[in-house]
């Protein structure tokens, strides 16, 4: 048998075996297309951000309080050299942090000329949403300052997770008007 002979047989019988070892892998089951964001806590509800909205979640840093502003502006940090402006988001809707210290985080946006620290009272990390459990309805427990920044929620795992759009909030113009009255 020439070297090209036996060369063309251990490829076949190769192919062979391969053949054989795909037979035993399990069917490919269909999967369901998902939605993925951040998952945070704000004055008792669960929300969540798409990544697409946030470019960091950080802890709350040390920061300067400021003269003269709202008082939902903590103040600003030093964050890597850049002055991020720190605000408390449940300040800003009426109401006020419940989370631990230990656990309260900074969602951060830092889009065009905008670039903010937004407090919240605990991050949950990436969270995975089957799309079909996404509704329409909110809790009714959803205060009425949070209308315009809310659109939907999934509801999954005997959790309701309200969909936030942080980005809404720079379209405001109270937002970024953050001097004192």
């Amino acid at each position: 048998m020439s070297d090209d002979q036996k060369a063309y047989h251990a490829l076949k019988s190769l192919a062979h075996l391969s053949l054989q070892a795909a037979q035993q892998l399990p069917a490919q089951a269909d999967s369901t297309p998902q939605w993925s964001g951040v998952g945070f806590s704000l004055m008792g509800i669960n929300f969540v951000v798409s990544m697409g909205e946030l470019n960091e979640m950080l802890e709350v840093p040390s920061y300067t309080k400021l003269p003269g502003v709202r008082s939902w502006v903590r103040g600003v940090a030093n964050v890597r050299g850049r002055l991020l402006p720190v605000f408390d988001l449940a300040a800003y809707f009426g109401s006020s942090l419940t989370g631990a210290k230990k656990q309260q985080r900074l969602l951060v946006i830092d889009r065009d000329k905008i670039y903010a620290g937004l407090w919240v009272d605990q991050v949950f990390g990436m969270q995975y949403f089957p799309v079909d459990t996404r509704t329409e309805n909110l809790p009714e427990a959803l205060p009425s300052s949070l209308e315009g920044f809310v659109e939907g929620c999934f509801e999954f795992e005997s959790r309701s997770w309200v969909v936030f759009h942080p980005l809404r909030l720079m379209e405001q113009g109270n937002f970024l008007d953050v001097a004192e009255a």
